[in-house]
């Protein structure tokens, strides 16, 4: 079957032209090919569209009927095209965007404003949710990930690193004592994390030979900033990244924790996005803003030691 946009364009080429091999020349195919993609148009429509002599080719009155409304679908197409590669090229429209929750209100949600500033034609849709997200069923153009990434067919560029910690409010630490060992944690109350992982019950520690300490404790969220309000008011231990617990380190309500093995060095804060050869810009533009934001060091991890 001829591609039906290929005869538009015959149609509205050989009315232009007012010859086959005009049409040919202009769309750069044969002759033959111009006359079966006309041929399949008559046939398909039931109708003559041109009356051919030997000398002439004239279009018939049905036939510039169709070849008005053929012309507002071709330039509504080329349109359409133009809006499609303007896109690639200009940050515009709206940006749908997925963050997990507690970064994306502490560290996302306050880049906003200057990024509408330095980009007035994006608007931006923000998800907030701790749930991986299905990008293409949900209809994401970006998300952020946070962790060791999964097995996955989505394209990853890494933002920054993600320094955990352990630790906790100096009341519980004056009250119960400061653990000094990963096994000393099994004394000590030790707040879980359920979408870690490794689970809620084990803190994965350590650099390339990774160190899972059991844990447990009375209170388990799937949030951290939950399990930051426990802390501080003296529940027990969290091992939370420094994007929720710096501000209340480098305030002393809180007090890292160090052990014999040192947090986890392999995570990491990922944008993610689909496989596209070429991606939009729109996308481009903030993943490019969030690499300058959160560079040389993430504002999360200044003044930490």
């Amino acid at each position: 079957m001829l591609d039906r946009l290929t005869g538009l364009e015959v149609l509205s080429k050989v009315a232009g032209s007012g010859s086959l091999s005009g049409a040919a020349r202009l769309l750069g195919m044969s002759p033959t090919m111009v006359t079966k993609h006309l041929a399949a148009l008559e046939t398909r429509l039931g109708t003559k569209l041109f009356h051919r002599t030997t000398r002439r080719l004239t279009i018939t009155e049905a036939g510039r009927r169709y070849l008005d409304l053929a012309e507002r679908v071709l330039g509504d197409f080329e349109a359409a095209e133009s809006a499609i590669a303007a896109d690639r090229v200009e940050p515009r429209g709206l940006l749908r965007l997925n963050v997990p929750l507690a970064f994306g209100t502490r560290q996302i949600a306050p880049l906003l404003a200057r990024f509408a500033e330095l980009y007035p034609g994006v608007s931006v849709e923000l998800g907030l949710n701790d749930r991986l997200v299905d990008l293409i069923e949900e209809g994401w153009d970006l998300a952020i990930r946070i962790g060791t990434l999964r097995d996955s067919t989505l394209v990853a560029r890494r933002l920054a690193p993600c320094r955990m910690m352990v630790c906790a409010a100096p009341s519980y630490l004056a009250a119960h004592g400061v653990p000094r060992t990963t096994a000393d944690l099994a004394g000590h109350n030790c707040l879980g994390y359920t979408l870690a992982q490794a689970g809620p019950s084990r803190w994965r520690m350590g650099g390339k030979t990774a160190v899972d300490a059991t844990v447990s404790g009375n209170l388990r969220a799937n949030n951290g900033d939950a399990l930051l309000a426990a802390a501080l008011a003296g529940q027990g231990l969290i091992y939370q990244p420094t994007f929720i617990v710096g501000d209340e380190l480098r305030a002393g309500r809180l007090v890292p924790v160090r052990l014999d093995v040192p947090p986890s060095e392999l995570l990491a804060v990922h944008a993610v996005y689909l496989p596209d050869h070429t991606p939009s810009a729109k996308v481009r533009a903030f993943i490019d803003y969030l690499a300058s934001a959160f560079a040389p060091e993430p504002p999360w991890d200044r003044d930490l030691a």
